[in-house]
């Protein structure tokens, strides 16, 4: 909509550019027709008169350069500034003074205001229009009245009666076309844009809407920030109470985003219970206010039913990135707010979380002479999410689950820290696989899965030339080890595999069995308690399950599950 609404801008501006020039030399015929030129054109080869026809040259070209510059306006500002208001009042005084130097009241070129009249209209609408057309007018017929000798009626007063119908007749239809244009189109727009149930702008409008602005912040070297918001326990409340109860909750919560966003702020419906606010030109922490503002909003409000919910009350979550602090591409600016709204919801839901790069916190606990190797780290779990759809959100959550059950295991701080590290660099190593390996929906070949099983030690490689990361190795290399011998690469056994590996293991194991994979349907949660339970002492250490089910249990409604 942006792309196709700037191309209709520019052709009508160039409409009114032609219009234009067509009134310069309209003015340029005038001058040249005007008793001043005539006596200064007794000698063609005087130099005064050719100085003069250079300056005037001159002075028509400098208008037209105005006027074109004028052309060049912000895409759908169609208000009419004070520059217009003084640009109209300029060019309205250049035609009184061609129409008093070509015979005033007898002047045949008092027609000239209807190019005036033509572009009010056409870029400002039919008021606009008509406002500059009685203005026109007034201006002609005082010219008529002050003409007179008194007590004689002005032989031109009937024309130019005619002459201000006219005007006033031009300006009507314009307007009254470029109205209904203007009806009929944002009809359309509605149409095409709007979501139907809340009234809010579409998902295909919000990936135009951020293409374009974030486009634009990133030419004006401007912040942009983007606001993912997902309702709680939405799928539990439409259980309930049914559809149309859920789909009364969505329009009044798009409502209330409505309320809470500001003028410039573009908010969509996402899709299903999740909705988004783009935020041009504005920083991470003040979104972040903004969010609190929504999320505050939500609670506050009452939803018909909502004391049924576990936590007694519908609530939203809200998920914040900015560019250029927390991303650099539209796609991270995504991923980010979406990661952050993951954060939002698996820690306790009716929360705003800000995006945090666990790498970014890396960098903190390394030396100096690695800082751009942690870089060229990050660049590499870009390519790999850009090349396996399923890893990206796969170690974010693996990342979660990791800590509640560092938390449960009672470890260390320095190992809970090892642990998120080791979980999040845990698939580094699949740069070196093919993308239709990763994403093959058959089974693997004995070469392909061959392939698969070197991602560990590929892994390693990646990261043992940083001195500070030496205690994530194992975690990395180790995490398809099997507790009764049978994994790889090393085929270690029972508590020869570290422990914090063994940990990352059933975490891992876990969300694989719970998630849709591109060779692999996913498990429900009570199936994969089952098959964590099974594989006790043979995949999994004992101990750790445990652990991992009570944490399952006791975060239920917390985790969604």
């Amino acid at each position: 909509m942006y792309y196709a609404e700037d191309k209709r801008r520019k052709n009508i501006y160039e409409v009114v550019s032609v219009v234009k020039l067509l009134s310069l030399l309209v003015c340029g015929i005038a001058f040249f027709d005007s008793d001043i030129w005539i006596e200064k054109s007794l000698n063609i080869f005087n130099m005064v008169n050719s100085i003069t026809l250079v300056l005037f040259s001159i002075v028509l070209l400098l208008i037209y350069k105005a006027w074109s510059f004028s052309v060049a306006r912000d895409r759908f500002d169609e208000k009419i500034t004070r520059k217009d208001i003084v640009e109209i009042a300029f060019y309205i005084g250049i035609f009184l003074f061609l129409i008093f130097i070509t015979g005033s009241h007898k002047s045949q070129y008092k027609f000239i205001y209807l190019f005036t009249i033509i572009t009010a209209t056409i870029q400002f609408g039919k008021m606009f229009g008509l406002s500059i057309a009685f203005l026109c007018s007034g201006i002609i017929l005082t010219i008529d009245y002050f003409a007179s000798p008194s007590g004689i009626v002005n032989n031109y007063f009937q024309s130019d009666l005619v002459l201000v119908g006219v005007f006033i007749l031009t300006a009507w239809l314009i307007g009254y076309y470029a109205n209904l244009e203007k009806g009929y189109r944002e009809y359309l727009i509605n149409l095409a844009n709007k979501d139907e149930l809340t009234g809010l702008y579409n998902h295909r409008y919000f990936h135009e809407s951020i293409r374009y602005n974030f486009n634009m912040a990133k030419k004006s070297n401007k912040a942009i920030s983007l606001m993912l918001i997902d309702i709680d326990y939405f799928k539990y409340y439409n259980d309930l109470y049914g559809h149309t109860a859920g789909d009364l909750v969505l329009k009044e919560i798009g409502e209330l985003l409505l309320a809470k966003g500001r003028e410039c702020d573009i908010v969509a419906r996402y899709g299903g219970e999740e909705f988004t606010i783009l935020m041009p030109d504005t920083d991470e922490e003040e979104a972040v206010l903004i969010g609190e503002k929504v999320r505050e909003a939500v609670q506050n409000k009452y939803f018909s039913g909502e004391e049924s919910l576990p936590n007694g009350k519908l609530t939203v979550s809200v998920g914040v990135s900015c560019f250029p602090g927390k991303s650099q591409s539209i796609k991270e600016l995504i991923n980010s707010a979406d990661d952050a709204l993951y954060r939002a919801k698996f820690l306790s839901k009716n929360r705003v979380e800000s995006y945090v790069s666990i790498l970014d916190e890396l960098k903190n606990d390394i030396e100096d002479e690695h800082i751009d190797l942690i870089s060229s780290i990050k660049t590499l779990i870009s390519v790999i999410n850009a090349k396996d759809r399923y890893t990206y959100s796969h170690t974010m959550r693996v990342v979660m689950y990791c800590q509640l059950l560092g938390d449960k295991l009672g470890i260390s701080d320095q190992d809970k820290k090892t642990l998120k590290f080791g979980a999040y660099l845990h698939d580094i190593g699949k740069i070196e696989i093919p993308k239709e390996v990763l994403n093959k929906r058959m089974k693997l070949t004995d070469s392909e899965w061959n392939t698969i099983k070197q991602h560990p030690a590929n892994g390693t490689e990646i990261i043992k030339s940083v001195h500070s990361l030496e205690n994530i190795i194992p975690l990395i290399l180790y995490h398809h080890e099997r507790y009764d011998g049978s994994g790889y690469p090393h085929n270690l056994k029972g508590e020869n595999i570290p422990f914090l590996a063994r940990v990352l293991t059933v975490a891992d194991s876990f969300d694989a069995m719970t998630s849709n994979r591109p060779y692999n349907t996913s498990k429900t949660i009570d199936e994969s308690i089952v098959e964590l339970e099974r594989c006790k002492g043979i995949q999994f250490d004992p101990l750790i399950v445990d652990a991992f089910i009570e944490v399952l249990k006791s975060n239920e409604a917390q985790l969604g599950l």
